[in-house]
């Protein structure tokens, strides 16, 4: 007599997520670091955000999802009026406080905190600026979020719209990068590029990283 055998249930099709840092800020030109700092886009920042919201009308999305801050949210704002969607805050996704670094320089910085700046240059993950947020525990609420996103919307594909920082230290945490690297592994996001990733219930992978829409 044969035993039946149960079959075995289809894998779930993976989400993608499009992570994309939002447009250039006021600060941006001089590099000063923002954070939490609710700043205003430029005039180039705007215009990057309306090109990412023609991307995002031929992308085929079922979801958008934004930092809290304005920078993030007007950055999202294209894309939500070109392809109909509401653009849902996650205040998860805010950048990090970069502490006693906001509105300034690391050069400016430096020369008051000369010590700190040499320990974060060295290992910023472990020295995170005075009064800042731990790199790590941004890391794990980032991706926390994300990895959310495929519990709302299985095998959707979702535009994220967030910040350079955090979405560097979440790229690490969900692809085992040691994070003391994300500075030097992964240098920087350009503005509105789109980052893709392939989500499933036990793994994540990378599939494009920082293409100019």
């Amino acid at each position: 007599m044969t035993t039946p055998t149960t079959p075995t249930p289809p894998a779930a099709a993976p989400t993608t997520l499009f992570l994309s840092r939002h447009g250039e800020t006021v600060w941006h030109a001089e590099n000063r670091y923002a954070g939490i700092s609710d700043i205003d886009l430029t005039p180039l920042g705007a215009e990057q955000a309306e090109s990412l919201g023609r991307w995002a009308a031929g992308a085929s999305l079922d979801a958008i999802v934004t930092s809290p801050l304005s920078r993030a949210r007007r950055t999202a704002a294209p894309a939500a009026r070109t392809t109909g969607l509401r653009a849902v805050v996650e205040a998860a996704l805010t950048e990090l406080d970069f502490g006693i670094a906001e509105g300034r320089t690391l050069t400016e910085l430096e020369a008051s905190h000369p010590h700190e700046v040499e320990a974060f240059r060295r290992d910023p993950a472990a020295n995170p600026l005075p009064g800042g947020e731990a790199p790590e525990a941004a890391a794990v609420r980032g991706a926390t979020a994300l990895l959310r996103l495929p519990t709302t919307h299985p095998g959707g594909r979702i535009l994220v719209v967030a910040h350079n920082t955090l979405f560097r230290l979440v790229l690490c945490h969900l692809l085992s990068i040691p994070k003391t690297n994300y500075r030097r592994t992964l240098p920087g996001l350009r503005n509105c590029a789109v980052t893709e990733l392939r989500v499933t219930a036990d793994q994540t992978s990378l599939i494009s990283y920082n293409l100019p829409t």
